[in-house]
């Protein structure tokens, strides 16, 4: 009903593939997708391995679709590891993700916290990888309470090759730590990734506040309830208490049971406008925002 909203779009955060885990889709299929909505293009996520190859691929048979390259920094490329950012930056990549599975706050919270009802593909993947005696331990950016030099190195890099730093499933006082250090070491673009997802569970006081340090809330879809996170109404307070000049909407899909990433950007931004929220305030959100993200 609301697709123009999508027009000239990015999904900085979608889970297509292929990938270690069975996806609803691969990265050409979404491409059509994209395309017919006249979205500018996507965030390939995988939480394994640098997608800036695929990307290029997409860009090959897609011309007219943006597909953006990634690199998370699980154990899988080292964890935080200078040298695979550098590596990904000169693939072309555009997005460094902090750990996200591998992230000791989210391996304290699957495992010894309240952790899931339903577990998400990858935490599937880590539950076979512990009973298998191949558990690694988490990995954390802080050591003695300070950025570890390895971090203080990737965001070196972030900044010179003019990437997107996006926070994972690092704690709060990770987060605050990085989004401050970041602001110091000139990375100029920021994103909070899902903000409200159970192990990360930052309030709105403190997305507001990390919104005034200059990131992005990266409001994602997949994690609104019933699972992973806040109900509608609650997003919706939030929304407006932090601004939707500072934040971003992604779908954090492509879950073989969830629905299709554009499909659930399209549901997104109906919720919004059918509770309150302009189209030009929708817009900022789902093109403007991201667009500054990718283009500047």
């Amino acid at each position: 009903m609301y697709e123009e909203l999508l027009e000239g779009a990015y999904d900085l955060h979608v889970h297509t593939g292929p990938d270690i885990s069975q996806r609803k889709l691969d990265d050409f299929e979404y491409a059509g997708r994209a395309q017919k909505l006249g979205m500018k293009g996507f965030g390939i996520k995988s939480h394994y391995f640098c997608s800036a190859e695929r990307a290029r691929l997409v860009k090959k048979l897609y011309p007219d679709v943006n597909p953006i390259g990634a690199i998370t920094l699980n154990n899988s490329v080292g964890g935080i590891n200078p040298s695979a950012v550098e590596m990904a930056a000169r693939d072309g990549a555009k997005i460094v993700w902090m750990p996200t599975f591998d992230a000791a706050n989210e391996i304290e919270y699957m495992f010894s916290r309240t952790g899931y009802a339903k577990l998400p593909p990858w935490a599937k993947v880590q539950m076979e990888r512990k009973e298998q005696g191949k558990g690694q331990a988490g990995i954390t950016i802080l050591e003695d309470g300070k950025l570890t030099s390895s971090i203080r190195e990737v965001l070196d890099l972030i900044a010179e090759n003019n990437l997107i730093l996006a926070t994972g499933h690092l704690n709060k006082k990770e987060i605050f730590a990085l989004v401050t250090a970041a602001k110091q070491q000139s990375v100029k673009k920021v994103k909070v990734t899902h903000p409200t997802f159970p192990s990360i569970a930052l309030n709105k006081e403190e997305q507001k506040e990390l919104a005034e340090m200059g990131a992005f809330m990266d409001l994602c879809f997949g994690c609104i309830q019933p699972e992973y996170g806040v109900t509608w109404n609650e997003l919706y307070n939030q929304i407006r208490y932090i601004g939707p000049e500072n934040c971003i909407l992604s779908s954090d899909l492509g879950q073989i049971e969830s629905p299709y990433p554009d499909e659930g950007l399209t549901t997104f931004v109906t919720n919004l406008i059918q509770n309150g929220f302009t189209e030009d305030e929708v817009k900022r959100m789902s093109s403007v925002n991201t667009s500054f993200l990718v283009e500047n």
